[in-house]
């Protein structure tokens, strides 16, 4: 059970889907469901991964926004910290005493600097957030002096995502020269996530993207160098390129997310021996749990689960265990489910693979944890819906 929810406070059906003990096929839908085992041994082979590696774990909280997965992680896998993406998102982890934060993104709007100036007090740990413009140094020195408080900065390199981040080596020695000389800012090393190939199909496709990342970083490294700076950390990686951070010889921090959950998404890219990655590499682990509630039609369901369960930017989800029927449509509050042989019933429950974990889970507010077909625990989302 969560260390952070009375349980017994609510009733099923009314506040939450499900209560420890419970069976699966009595979970109130459409829900999100864990499946423990495999949520445990994709945590335990990253961690084990990143050790064997020499590599440090800071997990990626957006993915799941959830205090009580993140502890798993740290737990389980080693992971050192979470990494946030808004300041909202980050003040959760700080009040449940998370001591490594990093804000991996920019922050600009002086109301939000004033509140990432007062996470190292809520923490009572380290708080790292991602610079790509000069100017923003004295807006974050000047908030962290008035709040008596330490941050300290990645300066964030675009390797070819194209969003936030510096392209050239010379803006990387401007911002670091500027943190030289800045009050109560330390620069920590620098921020090169390669996401715009993380869910490009090819391995050989993902690697030529990443050598052109580490190309660029460690350019950069070599010119901070050249100025009497050192870089601590570079950080970055993702589910679908942490082996080639690991071995990369430049990077010594991981930021993976999907790997614990996955989606049918990230399932679809393929290893160097040309498998899926759902297919041995990481186990689906992370469901929305959804029920059938008409057949009136004789060759297809509908289930309970439709657009406002899940989030479809990266396709419809997979039906798990299943190749004879198939989710083909949904709607607000309906999903379709193609029957040719009439095989379901009503009230029958399917466990889907989202197309997208993270959105997905931003929209639920519990997750139920399940063993053996047994409710063993239900976690809140932590974080859901802090985005600003």
């Amino acid at each position: 059970m969560s260390a952070h929810i009375n349980l017994d406070a609510y009733e099923v059906g009314y506040d939450i889907p499900a209560k420890p003990g419970m069976r699966e096929a009595d979970i109130q839908t459409p829900c999100l469901v864990l499946d423990l085992d495999a949520l445990e041994r994709n945590i335990k082979k990253m961690g084990d991964y990143a050790k064997a590696h020499n590599m440090r774990h800071r997990a990626h909280g957006k993915m799941h926004k959830s205090v009580d997965v993140l502890k798993l992680q740290m737990e389980l896998g080693g992971a050192v910290g979470v990494c946030c993406q808004k300041v909202s998102e980050a003040e959760v982890f700080a009040r449940a005493g998370i001591k490594e934060i990093l804000v991996s993104n920019q922050v600009r709007d002086p109301a939000k600097i004033d509140r990432l100036a007062r996470l190292p007090k809520i923490s009572g740990g380290e708080v790292i957030v991602c610079v790509d413009d000069v100017a923003n140094v004295a807006d974050l020195s000047a908030a962290a002096q008035k709040r008596g408080t330490e941050l300290d900065v990645f300066i964030e390199i675009d390797c070819g995502a194209g969003r936030c981040g510096v392209t050239t080596t010379e803006a990387v020695v401007e911002i670091a020269k500027a943190l030289r000389t800045a009050e109560n800012l330390t620069y920590r090393g620098i921020q090169a996530y390669q996401g715009a190939m993380q869910h490009m199909d090819s391995f050989d496709d993902r690697k030529a993207k990443i050598d052109a990342a580490v190309a660029q970083v460690s350019h950069a490294i070599d010119a901070l160098k050249a100025e009497g700076i050192e870089t601590d950390l570079v950080s970055g990686g993702g589910t679908g390129s942490y082996y080639f951070e690991a071995n990369s010889g430049v990077y010594n921090e991981l930021q993976c997310g999907s790997y614990a959950f996955m989606d049918a998404d990230y399932g679809r890219i393929l290893d160097q021996d040309g498998k899926r990655i759902d297919a041995g590499e990481w186990e689906n682990a992370f469901f929305i749990l959804t029920s059938v509630m008409s057949h009136a039609k004789a060759d297809k369901a509908i289930v309970d689960a439709g657009l406002k369960a899940q989030s479809i930017d990266s396709g419809l989800p997979v039906i798990f265990g299943r190749t004879d029927v198939e989710y083909v449509k949904c709607s607000d509050e309906h999903g379709v489910v193609a029957d040719p042989s009439g095989v379901l019933k009503v009230n029958d429950k399917l466990r889907l693979i989202p197309g997208h974990c993270d959105p997905t889970a931003n929209v639920h507010d519990w997750y139920v944890g399940v063993r053996g077909g047994v409710v063993e625990t239900v976690w809140p989302v932590s974080a859901r819906g802090k985005a600003y």
